[in-house]
C-alpha cells in the first residue's frame, strides 16, 4: 500500500521536450550555405559572402548557388544570355498584375504573380533537376519584371520593357526609373543582392523546403517563401528599419527616442539575429556601401541616426544590427519606396530558395514533425 501511495504522489511523468521556434534543431543537412563558426562568416558554396560581394557580380552568385561552383567564362555568358531572354513577361501576365489593387502590399501583388506564373506551367516536384533548373533560372529572369510593373503601374505609370543588354542590377532600375544610376549606385544594389541570396535554414527558406517535401511544385513552393518573407520578423524588417528612422527623424532626438524604446520594452527593429552572436557578417559591407550612398547622394542624416543608435545598443545591451540595419536607409537613398524593400529582398533570395528546392528534391522526405497535444482530453459528445 506504501508502494502504490508513494507511485501516486510522485512526479508526474515528463512530456516531449518542446522546442520553442525549433531554436537549435538541425532539421537536415545541406551543402548550400553556412555561417562558419570559426570565423563569424557566412558562406555561399563555402565561399565568404563578403569576398563574393566585394568580387562578383551578382548572376554569378547566383550561378553558383544554383550548379554549386562559380561558372566559367563560356558558362558565364551562357547563363547571362539565358536569363536576359527570360525577362518579358507575356500579356495575360501584365494584365494580371494591371488588375490587382493599388493599395494592396507589393509583396501581396508579387506572391499572386508568382502564383499566376505557376498555372503556365505544369510542373511537379520530383521531376528531373533540368527542369527544375530552367524554372528556376525564368524566376530568377521573371521576378525584378514583376516587381517594376506593378511599381509602375501603382505609381500611374505606363511599364517599361526589359532590356536585354543591361545587369539585372541595371535592368531593374531602367524598368522602375526608366535610366540606370550611376555606378555607385549599382554597385550598392548588386551588393546588396548578394548578400541577401541565402542564408541557409531562415524561416522563408524552411518554408519552401516543406512544401518542397510534399512534391509540389517550384512555383508553391516560391509562393510560400514569399509570404514567409513578408513577415517583419524576417524579411520585412528591412522596411520597418526605414520607418523607425523616419520615426525619428532627426539625428538629435535619436538617443531619447531610443531611452523611450528601451524603457517601454519597445522592440528596435534592425538588431539581433537567431544565428549571428558576435555580429551579422554581412553588416560591414552593407554599411560601408551605405556610407558610400551617403556620400553620393549627400544625405547624412538617416546614417547619422542609424550610428546613434548603433552605438548604444552594442555598448550597452551588446545587441548587434543584422543586415536589414543598413540596407533599409541604403534603398531609401537609392531612391526606392518603402515597400519595395522587401520585394528586392525576394529578387535575391528566389537564388538561395531554388537552390533548397533542388537540394531537397534531390534527396527528399516529408517535413512532419510532432506536436504535444494540451488541449481537453477527449470527452463525449452530448446532444
Amino acid at each position: 500500500m506504501a508502494k502504490a501511495a508513494k507511485r501516486k504522489t510522485g512526479k508526474a511523468k515528463a512530456g516531449p521536450k518542446i522546442i520553442k521556434g525549433l531554436v537549435g534543431v538541425y532539421a537536415d543537412t545541406t551543402a548550400v550555405s553556412k555561417v562558419m563558426p570559426e570565423t563569424n562568416s557566412l558562406t555561399y558554396r563555402g565561399y565568404a559572402v563578403q569576398d563574393l560581394a566585394a568580387k562578383c557580380e551578382f548572376e554569378e552568385v547566383a550561378y553558383l548557388l544554383l550548379y554549386g561552383e562559380l561558372p566559367s567564362k563560356s558558362q558565364y555568358a551562357s547563363f547571362k544570355k539565358k536569363e536576359r531572354s527570360r525577362r518579358a513577361l507575356t500579356r495575360s501576365h501584365q494584365n494580371v498584375i494591371a488588375e490587382f489593387p493599388k493599395s494592396a502590399h507589393p509583396m501581396d501583388t508579387l506572391r499572386t504573380a508568382v502564383s499566376y506564373l505557376g498555372t503556365t506551367d505544369m510542373a511537379w516536384g520530383g521531376e528531373p533537376a533540368r527542369k527544375d533548373l530552367d524554372r528556376a533560372i525564368d524566376l530568377l529572369a521573371k521576378i525584378p519584371t514583376m516587381i517594376a510593373i506593378d511599381y509602375r503601374l501603382r505609381s500611374g505609370k505606363r511599364p517599361i520593357r526589359p532590356r536585354t543588354n543591361l545587369s539585372m542590377s541595371e535592368n531593374f532600375f531602367h524598368m522602375c526609373f526608366g535610366k540606370v544610376p550611376p555606378t555607385e549606385v549599382i554597385r550598392a544594389f548588386n551588393v546588396s543582392l548578394i548578400l541577401y541570396a541565402e542564408h541557409s535554414f531562415n524561416a522563408s527558406t524552411f518554408t519552401a523546403r516543406v512544401i518542397t517535401s510534399t512534391r509540389s511544385d517550384i512555383y508553391s513552393a516560391v509562393t510560400g517563401g514569399i509570404g514567409a518573407l513578408k513577415g517583419p520578423l524576417h524579411g520585412g524588417a528591412n522596411e520597418a528599419v526605414m520607418e523607425m528612422l523616419q520615426e525619428i527623424g532627426d539625428p538629435n532626438k535619436a538617443e531619447a527616442w531610443l531611452r523611450r524604446a528601451m524603457k517601454t520594452k519597445r522592440v528596435v527593429m534592425g538588431f539581433g539575429h537567431r544565428v549571428y552572436k558576435q555580429g551579422d557578417s554581412r553588416v560591414p559591407t552593407m554599411h560601408a556601401c551605405l556610407e558610400d550612398l551617403t556620400a553620393w547622394s549627400g544625405d547624412t542624416k538617416w546614417i547619422e541616426i542609424s550610428n546613434v543608435l548603433k552605438k548604444i545598443m552594442i555598448d550597452e545591451k551588446g545587441i548587434h544590427p543584422n543586415l536589414d540595419y543598413p540596407a533599409g536607409p541604403a534603398y531609401y537613398l537609392m531612391g526606392f519606396p518603402i515597400n519595395l524593400y522587401t520585394p528586392i529582398f525576394v529578387m535575391a533570395r528566389i537564388t538561395g530558395w531554388s537552390a533548397h528546392f533542388l537540394e531537397q528534391n534531390a534527396d527528399n522526405s516529408l517535413i512532419r514533425p510532432l506536436s504535444d497535444y494540451h488541449g481537453p482530453k477527449q470527452r463525449r459528445l452530448k446532444k
